[in-house]
């Protein structure tokens, strides 16, 4: 089968993401849409997704997963309520950077502002500013903005290069995350039908009927045609105790005839079925 191009996308389009400007989820969506798009930051993920499910926005990016926190449950979660679909993929190293007001001095630091999982990657050089604390915040870059918006002197936050650039503020120390191998993944999503399907990739959602060996099968209908499955993920049916939805990625165009057959043999045994996206990286 001839490898599938890239959909084309607009060059202006507007893009919901989480967070302020000068966001990671900034940065991916850039990488996907180009330097031209219309940035929406949502304070939310929900409301990212109500964002695009209503058309003030006409796609968004999400991060889905990290290498060293794992996946986002969430955003699995808002995947299944909603009914959209995956256009493409990227990866974005995380690089985390020490950020205060142009006059601050490292030595005047007694607060740490950012988003949980960024002061957890970021253990190592936190620990040793031993007079400095620790404060949680909703967003990376959310956090730069807030302590130059309150000129602060004594507190400095931990995001990107480029929300120190947003927001003019200076970057005190650079690369202070503990893993240089860290790395998001983000989606992005489109409404029903706005991009064509196929990819490099194929996401979909499932949930089996309570029978031994019902996941042994399952996945079975991939490995009888050579398909690797570079994801399996479980998250629970709300409402419905100890009953699961599976989230599997599949590294095979859905265009395809090995994926058309696996797909058609997997729903015979599913209670639920969805397609997510068939998408290409970017």
């Amino acid at each position: 089968m001839k490898r599938p191009g890239k959909a084309r996308l607009p060059r202006r389009a507007r893009v919901a993401f989480q967070g302020e400007l000068g966001a990671f989820s900034q940065q991916a969506a850039r990488r996907i849409f180009g330097p031209h798009l219309q940035p929406l930051p949502c304070l939310a993920f929900e409301d990212v997704f109500r964002r695009l499910v209503r058309r003030k926005a006409d796609f968004a990016v999400i991060p889905i997963e990290n290498s060293l926190a794992g996946s986002i449950h969430q955003n699995f979660d808002l995947l299944a309520k909603h009914s959209l679909e995956s256009i493409g993929e990227t990866y974005v190293r995380i690089e985390h950077h020490l950020i205060a007001n142009p006059r601050a001095r490292m030595a005047d630091i007694r607060q740490v502002y950012s988003h949980p999982v960024a002061l957890a990657q970021c253990r190592t050089f936190l620990g040793s500013l031993r007079a400095a604390e620790e404060v949680s915040f909703y967003d990376t870059a959310g956090s730069v903005k807030f302590i130059r918006d309150k000129h602060l002197s004594n507190a400095a936050a931990v995001a990107s290069a480029d929300a120190a650039r947003m927001y003019g503020m200076k970057i005190l120390k650079r690369n202070i995350e503990d893993d240089r191998e860290n790395y998001t993944r983000f989606l992005a999503l489109a409404r029903r039908g706005r991009v064509p399907h196929g990819g490099a990739k194929t996401s979909l959602v499932f949930s089996l009927r309570n029978e031994p060996g019902a996941l042994f099968k399952a996945l079975s209908v991939f490995a009888l045609r050579d398909i690797n499955l570079t994801k399996i993920e479980s998250r629970p049916i709300r409402g419905r105790r100890w009953e699961y939805l599976f989230y599997v990625d599949l590294q095979s165009d859905i265009r395809s005839r090995q994926c058309v057959n696996a797909l058609r043999h997997l729903q015979e045994m599913t209670a639920y079925f969805k397609v997510l996206g068939s998408y290409p990286t970017y």
